[in-house]
């Protein structure tokens, strides 16, 4: 469903990430995981078209993309929740959802939709005429994930969805995940507690200074001596 070959992205005269290729199938989930500056923000970040890559191309359902906008990317069926969730504060709920949507016009699937981000996060349904900014992290995750899944999207961009939250949290942000995968939508998971994301993924991708360095089924690399000692707190 999605392929990246031989991507390179610079800031100014950084090369931030190094002729990197990935592929996600379709119903997968994928994880990208490495230490704080690897490149993972980087490399979602020009999947998703908010950077646009030195050389190199990306190719969605067999399309190259590579010079698409953002809006066009979403158009043909990519979402992209950023890191730090990326709220309107002080817009509400609701209308962030609705935002999610902006590109559709078919009225009727719009309000199943919205109905269905609400019977997956009951808690934005409760908070729904709140605004955004007032939400505590958990609930913003939330909110991102909602608004990303009102776009349909195909395959579904997350950066960091853990970042901040308390442990029962981070669980339940990651069983959603799960859920989500399960319900039909392929995901590229970028995420720095490498424990569980691996638990979660079918493949996953390590990228150390803008480079892939290891890949490989989950399972595998959760029992890799070297992905133990630099990711998972293994001696």
């Amino acid at each position: 469903m999605l392929e990246i070959r031989e991507l390179e992205v610079y800031y100014g005269v950084i090369r931030a990430l190094k002729k990197i290729s990935l592929h996600v199938e379709k119903g997968e989930i994928v994880t990208l995981i490495g230490a704080n500056g690897a490149g993972k923000t980087t490399a979602l970040r020009t999947i998703s078209g908010l950077l646009r890559p030195t050389s190199g191309s990306i190719l969605l359902n067999g399309d190259d993309i590579t010079q698409a906008s953002p809006r066009e990317r979403v158009r043909k069926g990519m979402s992209h929740v950023p890191e730090g969730r990326r709220m309107f504060p002080d817009m509400s709920v609701l209308e962030n959802l609705e935002l999610g949507a902006f590109l559709r016009r078919d009225k009727e699937a719009i309000e199943e939709d919205l109905m269905r981000v609400y019977e997956r996060f009951p808690v934005l349904y409760e908070r729904r005429k709140q605004m955004a900014g007032t939400l505590s992290g958990g609930e913003q995750q939330m909110l991102a994930i909602g608004r990303a899944l009102m776009s349909r999207p195909e395959v579904l961009l997350l950066d960091e969805p853990s970042m901040g939250l308390a442990p029962l949290l981070v669980q339940e942000i990651f069983n959603m995940i799960r859920t989500i995968n399960e319900s039909g939508t392929t995901v590229l998971l970028v995420e720095q507690n490498a424990n569980m994301a691996l638990q979660i993924a079918s493949r996953a991708y390590v990228l150390e200074t803008g480079s892939i360095v290891l890949s490989g089924e989950a399972k595998e690399l959760m029992e890799s001596e070297e992905i133990k000692k630099a990711y998972l707190g293994g001696n």
